[in-house]
C-alpha cells in the first residue's frame, strides 16, 4: 500500500513532495478537492461553501500501492500516484493526478490532464511571493462537449465551449464561477481569486492570478441535479415576497420625492399594476451618507405611507461608495472602513457629488468583507431608511466599480485583493441581508449589480448592468439571463429597453422597448428602467426622459398596458416557481434543456427559454419580425398559448408574432390564464 495515501474516513488524502492533496465527500454525489503545494490545506479560506458539508453517508475509501478510490454516491473519485506506463512514482511530474467517473457505469466525466509529460503537471503553482503563487488546474478536453454557467456575461454565447472567461467583477459582467456540463456534472471554483477559466478545445484551464491553494467542488447529475446540489451545497434562496413578483418602475431618476409620488399616482389612476417604484442615485446629501437630501427628499416617512396606501415599495440606491465630503468618510478612515491599498492612499475612483460643483471627488469604497465595516453601512441605512419604512435596496456599483479596477494593489480584511477580490458584491449583500435580519426583518431582497457564488442565500437578486438600447443587446440578455439561472442565481432581471440611451419619440426604438418588455414579462423580476434620450455629464443634477409605460406612444402603450395584467395573472404560477426554487435551487426561468436533457437538440436552443415547467417562451429580437421560429422540445406535445393549435415536440414550427404578441407555448395540456378571460 502506498505511504502517500491516508484514509481520513471522510476524505481521501494523498501527500508527496510537499504537495496536500485531498478529496472529500461533500453532499451526496458530490466531492471537494483541495491542494496546496506545501504543508498542511489551510481551513479558514473564504468561499462559496457553507461551513459544513451537506449531509451524506460515508463515502468509501479503497487504497492499493499506486492508486486509491473514493466512492460517494454517484461519483468516483481516483487518485493515480504517477501516470501509468510513463514514469516511475518517484519522478511523476503528474503524481496525485485525479479522474472523476460516473459510479454506476465506470464511465469518465471529467479528469486531469497535464500539458506536458514532464512538465507543468496537472496542477501548476509558480511562486508570486510570500507563500502565494500563480496557480493553474488544468482537465481533459471532451469533444463536442458543452458548458454553462459562469455567470453574466455579454458575449453573446450560451454554450461557452471555446471562451476565455475572466473571473473579475465589471460592470455587466458578473463572475459566478459555477460551470455546468452536458456530460452530467457540475463544478464549482470554490475561490474569489482573480483569474480566468479558458474552455479550449485541447482543454479546459481554471486560474488564479495570486492564492494560497486549489479548491474546488464537483458533483454529479443532470443539469437539474446539479443545481440542487449547489443550493444544499452554497445556500438555498429564501422564497421571493409576493410583491416583488410584480412590476417594478424605475429610470435614471426621479429627481423629488413629488415626482416620484406622482409617477405612482398616475399608475393607480389607470389601473395599471405597480408593486415597487425605485429612487435611484444623487438622492442623497453626499455619496456616502446613506440618506436622503431634504431638499428633494423632504419627508420619507410620509413619502413611504402614500405609497404604502397606493400597495406600492420604496426601493432606495445605495452604493458602498464614500465621498471625502460625508460626514461618515473620517470616521470609517479613522476606524480602517475601507477597502485600503499596498500603495498610495485609500482613494479608489473618482466621482461626481453635490457640493463641489464642476469637480470630481476622489472616493473610497468601504469594506465589505470586514464584519464592522458592514455593521456601520446597515447602522447608517437603517436609521435614514428602514426607520422610515424602507425595506428594499439597490445595491449598484457593488463589483465595486473602481478606477482603475487594479485588483492587485487592493487589501480587504478578507485578504489581498488578486487573493478575495470577486468576494465583494455577495459581502455587500449579506450586509444588508444581516442587518434586516438583525432588525427582524424577514423579507429581504435586495437587487444587486454583480454577485458571486452563494450570494442567493442572502435574498440577492441580480440585475444586468448597464448595457445597450438595440435588438442586439436583447439577443445577448436572453443568453446572458440562462448562464446566471445555471449558476445558482434564480432571481434575475434586466434593465428593460437597455440602459443607455432610447428615444421613447423614436418608431424604431418603441419597437426595441414593446419586445424587450414582453420578454422582461416573464423573466423572474418585472422591471423597466433606463437612461433615455442623449447621454449627459455625469453630475448630481443629471436625468433622463420619461421612462413610463405612457411614455412610448399611443401604439406601445395598451401593448405594454396588456403585459402588466398578464404578469399579474401569472403571478401565482410565477410564485409556484418561486416556491420551488427556494425548495429545490432549480430556478424558474430556464433553458429548455433543463427539462429536456435527453433531447440533443434542445441544449443548441439559446433564443427561447422555459418560465417554470409548463411555458415556453420566443421572445422576439428582430427588427420588423412578425413572425419567428421556435424549436419546440420533444418528449411533450405543446400548444400555442394564444391561439389553442396544438404541436408535437421535436419539431420547429413558425409562430405568429404581431408587435401585440410574443410567442407563448403550453406544456401538455397545461392551463395558464395567457389570453384574459
Amino acid at each position: 500500500m502506498s505511504q502517500h495515501f491516508h484514509d481520513l474516513g471522510h476524505a481521501l488524502e494523498w501527500r508527496a513532495k510537499g504537495e496536500t492533496l485531498r478529496v472529500e465527500a461533500w453532499g451526496p454525489d458530490s466531492v471537494r478537492v483541495r491542494a496546496t503545494p506545501g504543508g498542511a490545506l489551510l481551513e479558514d479560506l473564504p468561499g462559496a461553501l457553507l461551513d459544513a458539508a451537506p449531509a451524506g453517508a460515508k463515502p468509501v475509501i479503497v487504497i492499493s500501492e499506486h492508486s486509491a478510490t473514493l466512492v460517494n454516491g454517484a461519483v468516483t473519485v481516483r487518485v493515480d500516484a504517477f501516470t501509468e506506463g510513463k514514469m516511475t512514482p518517484e519522478l511523476g511530474a503528474t503524481a496525485g493526478q485525479l479522474t472523476f467517473l460516473r459510479t454506476e457505469d465506470g464511465s469518465e466525466l471529467l479528469a486531469e490532464e497535464p500539458a506536458h509529460f514532464w512538465w507543468p503537471g496537472t496542477r501548476l503553482y509558480t511562486a508570486t511571493g510570500n507563500g502565494y503563487h500563480r496557480i493553474e488546474q488544468r482537465f481533459r478536453a471532451h469533444a463536442g462537449e458543452k458548458l454553462f454557467g459562469l455567470g453574466q456575461h455579454t458575449h453573446g454565447m450560451l454554450d461557452q465551449k471555446g471562451a476565455v472567461i475572466d473571473l473579475v467583477q465589471r460592470n455587466a459582467e458578473v463572475t459566478v464561477p459555477l460551470l455546468v456540463s452536458d456530460r452530467g456534472y457540475g463544478l464549482l471554483w470554490n475561490s474569489p481569486a482573480i483569474g480566468r477559466v479558458e474552455l479550449a478545445e485541447t482543454g479546459t484551464r481554471w486560474v488564479a492570478d495570486s492564492a494560497r491553494q486549489i479548491d474546488y467542488w464537483v458533483t454529479v447529475g443532470q443539469p437539474a441535479e446539479v443545481l440542487a446540489h449547489y443550493a444544499d451545497a452554497t445556500g438555498h434562496t429564501p422564497v421571493l415576497p409576493e410583491w416583488a413578483a410584480g412590476f417594478w418602475q424605475c429610470k435614471l431618476r426621479y429627481r423629488t420625492q413629488e415626482e416620484l409620488l406622482e409617477v405612482a399616482r398616475e399608475y393607480k389612476r389607470r389601473g395599471l399594476p405597480l408593486d415597487v417604484i425605485v429612487s435611484d442615485f444623487f438622492h442623497w446629501t453626499h455619496l456616502g451618507e446613506w440618506k436622503f437630501d431634504p431638499a428633494e427628499w423632504p419627508d420619507p416617512a410620509a413619502m413611504v405611507r402614500e405609497l404604502d396606501e397606493l400597495g406600492v415599495k420604496l426601493m432606495v440606491s445605495v452604493w458602498p461608495s464614500v465621498s471625502p465630503v460625508s460626514e461618515n468618510y473620517h470616521a470609517m478612515l479613522d476606524q480602517g472602513l475601507f477597502i485600503n491599498t499596498e500603495y498610495g492612499p485609500v482613494a479608489h475612483a473618482d466621482w461626481p457629488d453635490k457640493g463641489l460643483g464642476a469637480y470630481s471627488a476622489q472616493v473610497a469604497f468601504y469594506d465589505a468583507t470586514n464584519p464592522a465595516g458592514r455593521a456601520f453601512v446597515w447602522d447608517r441605512i437603517k436609521r435614514n431608511y428602514l426607520d422610515h419604512g424602507i425595506k428594499v435596496f439597490w445595491l449598484d456599483a457593488c463589483e465595486p466599480e473602481l478606477k482603475p479596477n487594479f485588483q492587485g494593489n487592493l487589501r480587504y480584511q478578507a485578504g489581498p485583493g488578486l487573493e478575495v477580490g470577486n468576494l465583494y458584491p455577495r459581502e455587500n449583500a449579506r450586509m444588508i441581508h444581516d442587518g434586516m435580519h438583525a432588525a427582524g426583518e424577514t423579507e429581504v431582497v435586495s437587487l444587486n449589480r454583480s454577485s458571486w457564488a452563494g450570494a442567493q442565500r442572502y435574498g440577492a437578486a441580480l440585475w444586468s448592468g448597464d448595457i445597450g438600447t438595440d435588438f442586439a443587446s436583447l439577443r445577448t440578455q436572453i443568453k446572458a439571463g440562462l448562464n446566471v439561472a445555471l449558476s445558482g442565481i434564480p432571481w434575475w432581471t434586466t434593465d428593460i429597453g437597455g440602459f443607455h440611451g432610447g428615444d421613447p419619440a423614436d418608431p424604431a426604438y418603441r419597437e426595441v422597448l414593446v419586445r424587450w418588455f414582453q420578454y422582461g414579462a416573464f423573466c423572474p423580476l418585472f422591471r423597466l428602467h433606463g437612461f433615455r434620450g442623449a447621454e449627459q455629464k455625469l453630475e448630481p443634477a443629471m436625468t433622463g426622459l420619461p421612462n413610463e409605460v405612457w411614455s412610448y406612444g399611443e401604439e406601445a402603450y395598451p401593448i405594454l398596458a396588456s403585459y402588466l395584467h398578464l404578469r399579474e395573472r401569472l403571478r401565482p404560477y410565477v410564485m409556484e416557481q418561486m416556491r420551488a426554487a427556494a425548495e429545490t435551487g432549480v430556478p424558474p426561468m430556464r433553458p429548455l434543456f433543463l427539462e429536456f436533457p435527453e433531447d440533443r437538440a434542445a441544449w443548441t436552443a439559446d433564443d427561447s427559454f422555459l418560465l417554470g415547467p409548463d411555458l415556453l417562451v420566443a421572445p422576439v429580437t428582430e427588427a420588423g419580425a412578425r413572425s419567428r421560429q421556435v424549436y419546440l422540445p420533444a418528449g411533450a406535445e405543446w400548444t400555442c398559448a394564444w391561439t389553442g393549435a396544438a404541436y408535437r415536440g421535436g419539431e420547429t414550427v413558425i409562430a405568429g408574432a404581431p408587435l401585440e404578441r410574443i410567442p407563448l407555448f403550453l406544456r401538455d395540456g397545461a392551463q395558464l390564464p395567457i389570453v384574459e378571460a
